[in-house]
């Protein structure tokens, strides 16, 4: 078998073998295959696509190129969550500790973030004294004592995929969705989930811009767990605007521990929700939709869930005591009110500029050796449909050093856009694909 002759096969737009993937992950990650000749066939992918089976057999080769996490020795179903990202997305530090309170194991692997904020464990570093570095077997005891549990992800889970992103990234063949969607789903499964709910975003501060992107993303990813028996759903929701009003790493924290109380941004709240109910009926905890969630809203009125959460932060080393006093969590120094130019309606807020502006603040890394401020971020006061009047507050601005606050500024004045008619607030969840 030669790469050539594959790179030619898949450019000629035939299927490839299972053996024939295989040869490429395997040869690629071995250093066999030379990067310029893995770049020709990820362009060739690019231009002719991959069948259902191709891309579900690509994920299981960039599984089987690392380390598989096996979860058998916790108890119970265990279900995975992962989304595509976004701006202000908290779902992880609120769906966590919700779905494990109704006695689904939730064993998360979660990584740190580039760009705007840090990630699920950055956030969650935020308590004093959290540690996401912890052995397999305390892990699994952890969940099964708590039946929650979040971690840094492991080194050696799909290398192939590592190394096979980094080479789309500077190749311009990032966004073709059978690449995409296994990429994600082989990070899922190497990670032990027996199920898996993917929220797939789509709007300005997601990857997938239009309704129609994130669809046939989230078909491919479904597509694929149906391939491999992993039982999989996606949820089509909105992120044309930040999720919550919290963009920063504390001030996140923060905002999950209201929602897990009931008190939270209704949008963040409703998503956690749709989001736990599939959770809770791919465990078998539910039999339907409806009864998942109201299983949910009452560990949200009992105590359970933030309960949940702060036996978690406890657990993995953390100040339980900020989880019912958010106060001693770190604070910025200073805030700087951001207001509205003009009267009218607010009919669009660019998601990606928000992201920037609390990054510039320090909330987020530019490389991995750079510094999060857990401190600082940005708070939305104002979100789209609502009305302004001139000199109405549309954003806090939390920070420490005063050098970026003028740019973080003229960012978020960008990232408004106000109108003179009344608008309609944007659709949270589009579609629900099993």
């Amino acid at each position: 078998m030669r790469m050539v002759d594959l790179i030619q096969k898949k450019r000629n737009g035939e299927s490839l073998t299972e053996e024939e993937i295989k040869f490429i992950i395997k040869g690629y990650t071995e250093g066999e295959i030379p990067d310029y000749q893995m770049s020709a066939w990820a362009m060739a992918v690019y231009f002719q696509g991959m069948s259902k089976e191709e891309t579900a057999e690509l994920t299981m080769a960039m599984v089987r190129s690392g380390d598989q996490i096996d979860l058998s020795p916790i108890n119970g179903i265990k279900v995975d969550k992962h989304s595509t990202g976004g701006v202000g997305d908290t779902t992880t530090i609120v769906l966590a500790p919700l779905v494990a309170s109704c006695g689904v194991p939730v064993a998360k692997m979660s990584g740190r973030g580039l760009g705007h904020t840090g990630g699920t464990i950055d956030k969650l570093e935020s308590f004093k004294g959290f540690s996401v570095e912890i052995e397999k077997e305390t892990f699994v005891d952890m969940v099964n004592e708590h039946k929650v549990a979040v971690v840094g992800q492991s080194g050696n889970l799909t290398p192939a995929d590592k190394m096979l992103y980094a080479l789309r990234d500077v190749t311009a063949t990032v966004d073709i969705i059978p690449l995409i969607a296994s990429s994600i789903m082989s990070k899922k499964i190497a990670a032990g989930a027996d199920a898996i709910v993917l929220d797939v975003k789509t709007g300005s501060g997601a990857f997938m811009k239009s309704v129609d992107e994130a669809q046939d993303l989230a078909r491919a990813m479904v597509s694929i767990g149906k391939e491999i028996g992993r039982e999989t759903t996606a949820i089509i929701s909105d992120m044309s605007q930040p999720l919550g009003k919290a963009v920063g790493n504390a001030l996140e924290i923060k905002e999950a521990i209201d929602t897990l109380q009931g008190k939270g941004p209704r949008d963040l709240e409703e998503l956690c929700l749709t989001l736990g109910s599939h959770m809770l009926t791919l465990a078998g905890k539910a039999d339907s939709i409806e009864a998942a969630r109201e299983q949910l809203v009452e560990t949200m009125q009992n105590g359970q869930a933030l309960d949940t959460l702060a036996n978690m932060v406890e657990a993995q080393g953390g100040y339980k005591e900020q989880v019912y006093d958010p106060d001693q969590l770190p604070q910025a120094s200073d805030v700087v009110e951001v207001t509205a130019p003009a009267d009218g309606y607010i009919e669009q807020i660019d998601a990606e500029e928000i992201g920037r502006a609390a990054s510039k603040l320090g909330a987020g890394r530019e490389t991995k050796e750079s510094k999060i401020d857990l401190a600082v971020g940005v708070m939305l006061q104002k979100k789209v449909g609502e009305q302004v009047k001139k000199g109405d507050v549309l954003v806090s601005l939390h920070y420490n050093q005063e050098s970026h606050v003028k740019e973080a500024t003229d960012q978020i004045l960008q990232a408004y856009r106000i109108a003179d008619s009344e608008q309609k607030e944007p659709s949270l969840i589009y579609d629900v694909i099993k």
